[in-house]
C-alpha cells in the first residue's frame, strides 16, 4: 500500500500542490468569514451551534438529558421562569411618534428605525389597551379592532378613516328619529377616540398635527369614559368597557403632555403629567413618572426631581435606567464642578464625592451600556418603541433624551468618565453574582438584537470571548495560506517535503517492527547487552 501511494505521489506535479493548498486556504477563509459574520450578528458560533443542536443528540446527549429530566424538572421550571422575567420587554415611556418622527427619519435616510418584532409588540399593546370583548356591538370599534391587527400602515390609516366616517353616517341617519338638530345628535354619538389615536400616531407628519388629533381624541375619549364610569358596576361587560376607556383616556392625556414637551411648552407638560398621576395613581404600567423626570430636568427643577425620586426610587419598586442615572446625576451635580481626579488621588474622596461615585457605580451596575452613549463613545440611534431593562435598548432610550441634561451639569460627564469603569472591578463575574442588584441577565443580547435595527451595532456585556471554531478556522486559513505561498515559490522543495511526509505517514504502521529489527541487528553486530543499549536509546 505504501509503495502504491509513493508511486502515485511521484506522478503529481508541483502545480497540483499549489492548487491543493490554495483551494484549502480559500475554503478555510470563506468559513472564517462566515463564522465571524455569524458571531457578530447572533453572538455565537455557527459550527458550535450546529454541533450542539444536531451532533449531540446523535452522540447520546438527548438520552442523558432525558434521564436526568425527572430529577431536575423543578429546577428547570424555576430557571425558565427566571429567564422569562429577566427578558421581559417593557413599553418605552418616551417612545416617539411614528408619523411625525420615525417616518420622517425613514424619508430622510432610507433606513427603517423600527424592527418588525418591535412593531408587532406595539400592535399587541394596542389590542390589549384599546379593545374589549364588546367592541363588536359598535361598528366603529369593530373596525378599529381589526385595524390594530393590520400589518400594512396604509390599511390601518384607511380603517381609522372608515371608522370615523361610519360613526358620522350613523349619527346623521338617526337624527330625524330623535331631534332635528344634527349637531346635537353628533354630540350624542361621539366619534371613535381610538381612530383619532391611530391617525395622530401614524398619519400626522408633525407634532402640531398630532396634537390637534389627540385633542379631538380627548373629547371623544372623555365622553366615553364618563358614560362607562357610571355603568361599570352593572356587569362584567361594562367593567371591561370602563377599563378600556380608562386606558384610552390615560394614553391620550399622556401623549398630549408629550406633544407639549416636544413643542417647548415644558411647564404645561409638567402640569398635565402631575394631574394625570393624581387622577390615576394606580396606573403605573405607563411609567408616567419617567416622562415627568425628563421634563423636570429640562426645567432644571432639581428639587422637584429629588422629590419624585424619593417616591419612586424605592427598594420595593422596579428600577430603570432613568431612576438610577437620574439619582447619580443629582449626586454628581453637588461635586462635579470642583472635581479633579488628580486632587482626589492626592487627598482622597470626600463624603459627597464618595456618595456620587457610589451612585454612579450603582447606575452602571444596573445598566452598563449607558456610559458609552453619554460619553459619546458610541453613536445614538432613534430609540425603539419597546425596551429591555438593563439592556442596550434601554440605554439608547435613556441617553437619547437625557444626554443634554448631563451636558448641562458642569463636570458631570467628566466625573462619569473617571469613575464608571471602576464598577466592573466590584463585580468581576456579573453573570454569576451581583453587588447591588441581581446578576446581570444573560438574555439581553438576544432580545436587543430583535428590538434594535440591523444597522446598529448592539452593545454586549460582558464581552464574549471568541469561540474556539473561529480561532481554529483562523489558524487553519493562515497555515494553508502559508503552505500555498511556499508551494508557489518553492514547488520542487515542497514536493519533496510532501513526498517525505507521505512516506513517513504510510510507514507508521511498520514503525514498531522496524525499530525492533534495528535494535536486534545492532545488538548482534556490536555484541552490546540489551539493557545498556535501551538505556542509551532512551538518553
Amino acid at each position: 500500500f505504501s509503495f502504491s501511494v509513493s508511486m502515485f505521489l511521484n506522478t503529481l506535479t508541483p502545480k497540483f500542490y499549489v492548487a491543493l493548498t490554495g483551494t484549502s486556504s480559500l475554503i478555510s477563509g470563506l468559513i472564517l468569514i462566515f463564522e465571524w459574520w455569524y458571531f457578530r450578528k447572533y453572538g455565537t458560533s455557527f459550527i458550535e451551534q450546529v454541533s450542539v443542536s444536531h451532533l449531540r443528540p446523535l452522540l447520546g446527549g438527548v438520552d442523558n438529558n432525558s434521564s436526568n429530566n425527572s430529577n431536575s424538572s423543578n429546577g428547570d421550571s424555576d430557571s425558565n421562569r427566571q429567564s422569562v422575567s429577566e427578558c421581559k420587554v417593557w413599553r418605552n415611556p418616551l417612545n416617539l411618534f411614528r408619523g411625525a418622527e420615525y417616518n420622517r427619519y425613514t424619508w430622510v435616510t432610507g433606513r427603517e428605525p423600527l424592527t418588525y418584532y418591535d412593531m408587532n409588540l406595539s400592535a399587541q399593546d394596542h389590542q390589549t389597551f384599546f379593545t374589549c370583548d364588546s367592541d363588536h356591538l359598535r361598528p366603529a370599534d369593530a373596525i378599529m379592532q381589526k385595524a390594530w391587527r393590520e400589518r400594512n400602515p396604509q390599511a390601518r390609516i384607511s380603517a381609522a378613516h372608515e371608522a370615523l366616517e361610519i360613526n358620522e353616517i350613523r349619527s346623521r341617519v338617526e337624527v330625524p328619529l330623535i331631534a332635528s338638530s344634527t349637531i346635537w345628535e353628533i354630540k350624542l354619538l361621539p366619534k371613535c377616540a381610538t381612530a383619532y389615536i391611530l391617525l395622530a400616531e401614524e398619519e400626522a407628519t408633525t407634532i402640531a398635527e398630532a396634537e390637534k388629533l389627540f385633542k379631538q381624541a380627548l373629547k371623544a375619549g372623555d365622553g366615553c369614559y364618563r358614560r362607562s364610569q357610571q355603568l361599570q358596576h352593572h356587569g362584567s361587560q361594562y367593567e371591561a368597557q370602563h377599563r378600556r376607556d380608562t386606558n384610552v383616556l390615560v394614553y391620550i392625556k399622556r401623549r398630549l403632555a408629550m406633544c407639549a414637551r416636544r413643542l417647548g411648552r415644558t411647564r404645561e407638560a409638567v402640569k398635565m403629567m402631575r394631574d394625570l398621576m393624581k387622577e390615576f395613581p394606580l396606573l403605573s404600567m405607563f411609567n408616567i413618572h419617567e416622562n415627568l423626570l425628563e421634563a423636570l430636568l429640562e426645567l432644571q427643577a432639581y428639587a422637584d426631581v429629588q422629590a419624585v425620586l424619593a417616591k419612586y426610587d424605592d427598594i420595593s419598586l422596579p428600577k430603570s435606567a432613568t431612576i438610577c442615572y437620574t439619582a447619580a446625576l443629582l449626586k454628581a451635580r453637588a461635586v462635579s464642578d470642583k472635581f479633579s481626579p488628580e486632587a482626589a488621588s492626592r487627598r482622597g474622596l470626600s463624603t459627597a464625592e464618595m456618595n456620587a461615585v457610589e451612585a454612579i457605580h450603582r447606575a452602571v451596575e444596573f445598566n452598563p451600556h449607558v456610559p458609552k452613549y453619554l460619553l459619546e463613545m458610541k453613536s445614538l440611534i432613534l430609540p425603539p418603541e419597546h425596551i429591555l431593562k438593563r439592556g442596550d435598548s434601554e440605554a439608547i432610550a435613556y441617553a437619547f433624551f437625557h444626554l443634554a441634561h448631563w451636558k448641562r451639569v458642569e463636570g458631570a460627564l467628566n466625573l462619569l468618565h473617571c469613575t464608571w469603569e471602576g464598577t466592573f472591578r466590584m463585580i468581576p463575574y456579573p453573570l454569576e453574582k451581583g453587588h447591588l442588584f441581581y446578576p446581570y441577565p444573560i438574555c439581553t443580547e438576544t432580545a436587543d438584537r430583535e428590538l434594535l435595527p440591523s444597522f446598529h451595532e448592539v452593545s454586549v456585556y460582558p464581552k464574549k470571548e471568541l469561540p474556539f471554531f473561529i480561532l481554529f478556522t483562523a489558524g487553519l486559513c493562515s497555515f494553508t495560506a502559508m503552505l500555498a505561498l511556499l508551494t508557489h515559490q518553492f514547488p520542487e522543495l515542497m514536493g519533496v517535503f510532501a513526498k517525505a511526509m507521505s512516506d513517513i505517514f504510510c510507514s507508521a504502521e511498520f514503525r514498531d517492527w522496524n525499530c525492533k529489527s534495528i535494535f536486534m541487528r545492532v545488538e548482534d553486530e556490536l555484541e552490546i547487552p540489551p539493557a545498556p543499549l535501551s538505556q542509551h536509546f532512551q538518553n
